[in-house]
């Protein structure tokens, strides 16, 4: 749930950006090329991400000019002076940073030394482009509390110590591509905001930005490590378990790295929350007049761009503000940085009641971090200001519907129609009036899916641990649950009558296609080294013998629409998780090709079948005249998604 404010504005904005600007062309001065194949991979990484130009905190020669706490305290300098205050005022100081210039102690504590300021509270927040958030988020809290009137948050980052050639010369200037990616992608900088209620806060062109909310949520449970620094390539070994640094160097222990096979799933787990609090009433129904979006790369605009379309939450592109190109990506600082320089430009445009959304998405282990901020006249805040003396702030969507209180929950159909972008639908293309069945469905999806993600079956496949008598066990495992789907599919046809007919001829369909799923399911079985050729002895494990059994009932019943819940589920996972584990499938196990063709067929076919099981449900919601076909489709979902998580879990846990 957001942290919703009340009394917490804006009263400036500040940054430091170290040395002049650095173009492509003289990158080679800080960042050279380690080998032949640098060259060629430096050009593509840049034709892809659009950064012209960087700043870097280190000279030509690879030596500290300014140190990350010294750049912090400049990006704090600035913002003071902005609001015309000193360090004498401030009484809270938090930091986020993927890491200080020491390991301990904390890097807040760090910046308060570096510029003597006076005694305070501090708070660091380690982390990666979304430390910003968290840090933000307890200043705004500790104004909002009343503990404080005036907060600094700072955030600044100097990845360029990690990037010198000198770095790999341990490696014998050679690395692999992950190392490599961010090398040409990351630079440095420092950002700093200052918070305050709207009594102290100083007129700028009449309007004050008043913070709505934060939102911060981590994903780390559900996927692997996208980004990180300190362990092998394969994760396998930290840092610190070898035994010498030199040693840890030279097996690749202290590079960067990237995983940006996965980064898609980032921006997917991302908008998707996104679209969450859209439905929950968090965002204005009328959208988002400003949007400061800390991509990582011009390449993901579309990407983004498109999940927020087939959200029906588009954000005009005219709309969108980034200075990505002109002082590239600073991690964590970023988001500081590329507000600043916003306000700078595009302050004097904002009118009364403009909102202004950050959405930052950080790759390290996957989290998702939000902000909307809200321009307020004087004389408003100043209302805001005694209404808050008055009664403390309610934890309620910011944005409630037109006629709803905010003090009382919104009702259901009070909601945005939103529909997300969980499977196996498309919402873009979906009629309007399935929109709050497909939310509610894209509700049971995620926990179904960031569920499945962290069984201990995903959780070896993940971390490389899977062996191969463990993936020959679960498709023994899923032969025969996958055999019974166009059996309980045929029933479930079979006992649709009357105005259900044409319904029952589609479901018949789709069970005719794939009757013989199983037959490739078991050829996948024997080619991984399975030795029971008769299906027949093969057994489903306890979570697959409840679906089986549960869903045979079902179909047996008169008019079971809600088998496709069932189908949701099921055909979601072969569309969305599937794909996701098909790679780290082959990573990891010592098979041919031939030993994943099911997961191959299905990754690429389901989401024909799933379009077809939107038709179905359309079809299903406009012959029903009783109106209990939705809350059936959506019971089933549950059940099944239950289920199929315990069919998972048991893979691993009998053994």
């Amino acid at each position: 749930m957001p942290v919703a404010y009340s009394n917490v504005y804006l009263q400036s904005a500040g940054m430091f950006l170290p040395g002049a600007p650095v173009d492509n062309a003289g990158m080679d001065a800080f960042v050279a090329p380690l080998n032949r194949i640098s060259e060629r991979l430096k050009r593509r990484i840049l034709a892809e991400n659009g950064i012209l130009s960087r700043h870097y905190a280190i000279d030509g020669a690879g030596d500290t000019v300014f140190s990350n706490a010294q750049m912090a305290a400049g990006a704090i300098q600035a913002t003071l002076a902005d609001a015309g205050r000193t360090l004498a005022d401030i009484g809270f100081l938090s930091s986020g940073s993927s890491g200080g210039d020491a390991l301990m102690p904390g890097f807040a504590n760090m910046i308060q030394g570096e510029m003597a300021a006076p005694p305070m509270e501090t708070l660091s927040v380690h982390g990666v482009c979304a430390a910003s958030v968290g840090a933000m988020q307890a200043a705004a809290m500790a104004v909002e509390s009343g503990a404080h009137r005036l907060a600094l948050s700072v955030a600044s980052e100097m990845p360029s110590r990690l990037f010198k050639r000198s770095r790999f010369a341990a490696q014998g200037y050679n690395t692999d591509f992950d190392a490599h990616f961010l090398r040409w992608m990351l630079s440095d900088g420092a950002g700093a905001v200052l918070l305050g209620g709207p009594k102290a806060l100083p007129q700028a062109n009449g309007l004050q930005l008043r913070l709505k909310w934060t939102h911060l949520r981590s994903f780390a449970g559900d996927y692997p490590v996208c980004m990180q620094l300190g362990m092998t390539a394969d994760r396998g070994k930290s840092h610190l378990d070898f035994p010498a640094w030199a040693d840890a160097e030279a097996a690749g222990a202290l590079s960067l790295r990237q995983d940006i096979r996965l980064l898609p799933h980032l921006f997917d787990v991302c908008i998707h929350e996104y679209a969450d609090l859209a439905h929950k009433g968090w965002v204005p129904e009328r959208g988002i007049d400003h949007f400061l979006c800390h991509y990582s790369s011009e390449r993901f605009i579309p990407v983004v761009d498109d999940l927020l379309g087939k959200a029906q939450l588009s954000i005009p592109r005219e709309r969108w503000w980034s200075n990505l190109a002109w002082r590239g990506n600073t991690g964590a600082a970023s988001i500081f940085i590329m507000l600043s320089e916003f306000l700078q430009q595009k302050g004097s445009t904002l009118k009364a009641g403009d909102t202004v959304l950050c959405f930052i998405p950080e790759s390290g282990r996957f989290t998702a971090g939000y902000m909307l901020w809200e321009a307020a006249a004087a004389d408003a805040a100043a209302a805001d200001a005694a209404a808050a003396d008055a009664a403390p702030a309610a934890a309620a969507p910011a944005y409630p519907r037109q006629g709803a209180q905010a003090s009382q929950p919104i009702p259901d159909d009070a909601l945005p129609d939103v529909a997300t972008i969980a499977p196996p639908h498309d919402p873009a293309a979906a009629p309007k009036t399935l929109a709050p069945l497909l939310t509610e469905l894209a509700s049971i999806w995620q926990d179904y899916r960031s569920n499945v993600w962290r069984t201990p079956l995903l959780h070896r496949i993940r971390t490389r641990q899977l062996h191969t008598a463990d993936y020959v066990r679960w498709m023994s495992h899923w032969i025969p649950q996958v055999r019974e789907g166009s059996l309980w599919m045929r029933e479930g046809a079979a006992s649709l009558t009357g105005d259900y007919a044409a319904l029952a001829s589609l479901i018949d369909l789709h069970a005719g296609e794939e009757q013989h799923d199983f037959k490739i399911l078991h050829n996948d079985y024997l080619q991984a080294g399975g030795t029971q050729t008769d299906i027949g002895q093969l057994r489903r494990n306890p979570g697959g013998e409840a679906l089986n059994a549960y869903l045979h009932s079902l179909a047996a019943t008169p008019n079971p629409i809600g088998l496709l819940g069932a189908i949701y589920i099921i055909e979601g996972t072969g569309q969305r998780i599937v794909p996701s584990l098909l790679p780290l499938l082959r990573a990891a196990l010592p098979l041919p090709p031939e030993a994943f063709r099911f997961l191959e067929y299905h990754g690429a076919n389901d989401e024909h079948h799933l379009d077809r099981w939107l038709m179905a449900v359309q079809m299903a919601l406009e012959l029903d005249s009783t109106g209990t076909a939705q809350q059936a489709i959506l019971q089933t979902a549950r059940h099944t998604a239950a289920m199929y998580l315990m069919q998972f879990q048991h893979v691993i846990s009998e053994q």
